[in-house]
């Protein structure tokens, strides 16, 4: 009886075993099951869940690591050490902050320290070796701890070098096409002003030499002559008025504030709307390309609050301060809502704050839109200028 009992009671914990050991394969907590036989214990790897996601993650181009909360690299792939130009080895067991710049680690400190759930990305230049530093993309989320007190996170690293390559061929790309705009609005402005002006000015001069000529006791045709010649009158106006837009020659002659006070006043007179112009005195001529792309987004903004805004009041306000000029224009219009689909917007006022944004990155800056429904639109450009 005894005996059968320590047999049961083997069976049992043999089972148990079994029954532990079939949880570890299925949950892929071990990767290699050691079986005796007649020949000697033999070795069977598993393919197991956890085995096809580490084969997954040595396959990938991206790096990926397991961090601890203190930046300790727990785990690396092949790709992350190729990136940094180290052995595994050398990875493995090291800080991940050895990698990154003294202000990238102290960006990426809070972060990991942080234990909510959800995770980050943030731009960095990795340390490869003695190479240049690699731009990279840092994506990070929290791992389950697995009743494990130390928590842990997930890291990807995406080379960003050849991304940085093909932005850097965009933005030389739309240098040369905006050259290449400024260039025929140049032309065309100067065919113009040169030919179609003048031409319109002697049309102009003639029939108004013929009118005078018509008898007194002509009233009817008199009056229409009058009006004919008021035509022509707003005709080259208008000429002249697109000509300065294509290119205002008080911008290359006189600079920046003089050209935004001349489009400025011609604007209010025309559309009727109220606008404000306040410039900081500038000490000296800015870089003409960045006049230009000042001058084109007052342009297109006043384009916008004429078409789309229906405001009443604009602003338009010029500062420069520790090596940036900020551009500000501000209306009270009805607004919209910027994080509204692209789809349900309208799609000239996409356009027009495209073309804005294109014309700062020309020249390094950058464009701030805020603007909300029934509470106007500010748009503010600042724009490094180069060191002297």
């Amino acid at each position: 009886m005894k005996t059968k009992t320590r047999e049961l009671a083997e069976l049992r914990a043999r089972l148990a075993d079994a029954e532990e050991t079939l949880r570890a394969i299925r949950t892929g907590e071990v990767d290699a099951v050691v079986v005796a036989g007649k020949q000697g214990p033999q070795v069977f790897t598993l393919e197991g869940a956890e085995h096809a996601y580490r084969v997954l993650i040595e396959c990938m181009n991206e790096g990926a690591l397991i961090l601890t909360a203190d930046g300790l690299i727990l785990y690396a792939n092949q790709s992350f050490a190729k990136m940094v130009k180290r052995p595994l080895k050398q990875v493995m067991g090291r800080s991940f902050h050895h990698f990154l710049s003294a202000a990238k680690q102290a960006v990426l400190r809070p972060l990991l320290k942080r234990t909510v759930k959800a995770g980050f990305h943030i731009q960095a230049l990795l340390h490869a070796g003695a190479g240049s530093p690699m731009p990279a993309r840092i994506s990070s989320c929290p791992l389950a701890k697995n009743g494990s007190k130390r928590a842990t996170f997930g890291i990807v690293v995406t080379d960003m070098t050849e991304a940085r390559n093909n932005e850097e061929m965009l933005r030389t790309l739309t240098h040369r096409v905006v050259q290449a705009q400024e260039t025929e609005r140049r032309l065309v402005a100067l065919e113009l002003h040169d030919n179609i002006t003048q031409h319109l000015c002697a049309v102009l001069a003639r029939w108004q030499a013929l009118a005078n000529k018509l008898p007194a006791q002509e009233k009817a045709s008199r009056g229409e002559v009058t009006k004919l010649s008021e035509m022509l009158g707003q005709t080259v106006e208008e000429v002249q008025r697109i000509a300065r837009n294509l290119r205002p020659s008080v911008l290359d002659e006189l600079g920046l504030i003089p050209a935004l006070r001349a489009t400025c006043t011609e604007f209010a007179k025309r559309t009727g709307v109220a606008l404000k112009l306040a410039c900081k005195p500038l000490t000296a001529r800015l870089p003409a390309e960045t006049e230009l792309a000042l001058y084109r987004i007052v342009q297109k903004a006043l384009e916008n609050v004429e078409k789309h805004a229906r405001a009443r009041h604009v602003t338009v306000h010029l500062t420069k301060q520790r090596g940036i000029v900020q551009l500000t224009i501000k209306d009270d219009g009805i607004g919209f809502d910027p994080d509204q689909p692209p789809a349900r917007r309208k799609e000239k006022r996409d356009f027009y704050l495209l073309r804005m944004r294109e014309r700062a990155t020309y020249v390094g800056g950058a464009l701030i839109v805020k603007s909300a429904p029934r509470a106007g639109t500010e748009i503010m450009a600042r724009i490094p200028l180069p060191a002297t």
